[in-house]
């Protein structure tokens, strides 16, 4: 053998035992449901071991957990991610699995009920767009639960949005519930007019619903819609070079960094005269002292808090979060 050739088989045997090292070997997996309401194990919940791919949502195996909460799936996972899907009264619960990480994963659940005043809206903002034919609307609304149930309601709908008869029914909406990736609903039509629901249970924690929808401009532009929930504050957001008008907002102020202009509403139903044309964009990363503009401390609302909430919305959501920092710096001074 020459020595050329016995070099190249030691780094090609050191290569291999290399890679085998850094790919985490997947054991099979096992755990327990336990149920956040009442503090104890959940016996009877359906566990899948589901696997993304191009075509969606593949499911690997199901199993339901026994007397002491517990399941246990024979065969390993295939390698690439993995998620732990438990379905329990009616309601998902999403837990990725790491390669490499333990065997037992805890999975937690709660007891489902139809009753609304399991979550109330926090935080509710409205962004209006125009531009030279249509105004782009987005609007984004936070459910917060401190309580230990899950809200579901498949009949009625969890959460209902009014809709402007301007947009004709055409609206997107994207769910950004806790542990999980932002996902699409489609919204669907009530016995009410303008009226719209979407069936998806929110569970304890922050969940928020965007919806997205253009109107077509006139002159002169005005904007109407109802605010359906009773709590929470609502507040209506202008980009720079665009004026509101109503009896039913009231101006709170102007966010610096993107001179977006904030207005606070004071009626369920509104109306308001919309001038100008003009669009956010992401705020830039120097300060407010740049352009003379009072400092803000640098803290984000807690509807920003988490980062995959942002990806995929617009700029207008994007420049929103700032929008929403000068707003609450203003409360705490």
């Amino acid at each position: 053998m020459r020595k050329g050739d016995g070099v190249m088989k030691l780094i090609a045997c050191t290569s291999l035992l290399t890679l085998a090292a850094l790919v985490p070997c997947l054991a099979a997996v096992e755990g327990l449901v336990m149920n956040g309401t009442t503090g104890q194990p959940q016996p009877g919940a359906i566990v899948s071991l589901v696997q993304p791919s191009q075509t969606g949502m593949q499911t690997l195996a199901s199993v339901k957990t026994d007397a002491q909460g517990k399941y246990h799936f024979e065969k390993d996972p295939p390698a690439g991610p993995i998620l732990i899907q438990t379905f329990f009264q009616g309601v998902i619960y999403n837990k990725p699995l790491m390669p490499g990480a333990p065997t037992g994963s805890q999975v937690e659940v709660f007891n489902a009920t139809d009753k609304p005043d399991a979550a109330k809206v926090s935080q509710h903002f409205i962004v209006l767009q125009p531009g030279p034919s249509e105004m782009q609307v987005s609007e984004g609304i936070l459910y917060h639960s401190d309580s230990k149930v899950a809200y579901n309601d498949p009949v009625n709908g969890t959460f209902h949005f009014y809709l402007p008869p301007e947009a004709k029914g055409q609206v997107s909406v994207t769910i950004n519930a806790p542990g999980g990736m932002p996902i699409q609903r489609p919204a669907e039509k009530t016995k009410q007019a303008n009226i719209y629901k979407i069936d998806y249970p929110i569970k304890p924690g922050e969940t928020r619903f965007d919806l997205n929808y253009t109107v077509p401009t006139a002159n002169p532009q005005t904007f109407s819609t109802k605010i359906l929930h009773t709590e929470g504050q609502s507040d209506l957001v202008a980009p720079q070079g665009v004026t509101l008008k109503g009896d039913d907002i009231e101006l709170a102020g102007q966010e610096p960094k993107t001179q977006a202009s904030i207005y606070r509403v004071k009626n369920a139903n509104f109306t308001v005269e919309v001038d100008g044309t003009g669009s956010l964009s992401q705020p830039s990363a120097s300060s407010g002292d740049d352009n003379g503009a009072p400092n803000l401390q640098e803290v984000k609302p807690r509807i920003y808090d988490r980062l995959y909430w942002i990806l995929g919305m617009a700029f207008a959501i994007l420049g929103l979060g700032a929008v929403l920092l000068s707003r609450n710096s203003v409360k705490t001074s």
